[in-house]
């Protein structure tokens, strides 16, 4: 195996914020409701969309992969944010990068733990959704609406991502 191009990092939310919010019960909630039962950690993403946009609920089922792993598709949605929520208790790989006259640069990669969701900012490049366990079942709020909200950009060398 070749050395890798980019080791996972833990998903944290200071790490990703140039990017968007890590959605995660962490520290006091913001409300306690349901009689006393239930913490709510309130209104933790900027979901974006263009105006002719609406937010939609959709469910992704993708095939599980496994480190290290070739990443070589970046993709954005410029019309609207795009927020990751798992539907099952395994760990997936997030892989982003910056701007740089309309082509990703700068790649990261973040490590998700079970129980942490996304929300990509519009119109950051990210990598395809990348669980790391089976089932591979998230929650996907996204912009729901006519036009061209994809944008890919195939990496001439593909990057090696491994873990920790």
């Amino acid at each position: 195996m070749s050395a890798p191009d980019l080791i996972g990092m833990p998903l944290t939310a200071a790490a990703f914020a140039p990017y968007g919010e890590v959605l995660e019960a962490s520290g006091e909630a913001d409300l306690i409701i349901n009689q006393g039962n239930c913490g709510r950690w309130h209104d933790r993403a900027a979901l974006d969309f263009d105006p002719n946009g609406r937010a939609g609920i959709s469910i992704f089922k993708a095939r599980p992969r496994s480190l290290p792993y070739t990443l070589a598709l970046f993709e954005r949605h410029p019309l609207g944010s795009q927020a990751f929520i798992p539907m099952a208790a395994s760990p997936y790989l997030v892989c982003v990068a910056s701007d740089e006259s309309d082509k990703p640069v700068a790649p990261r990669a973040f490590l998700a733990s079970p129980g942490q969701g996304i929300n990509i900012g519009r119109n950051v490049w990210h990598g395809v959704l990348t669980p790391l366990g089976e089932p591979g079942l998230f929650a996907v709020v996204d912009r729901i609406g006519p036009g061209d909200n994809l944008v890919e950009h195939r990496l001439a060398d593909p990057l090696l991502v491994a873990g920790p």
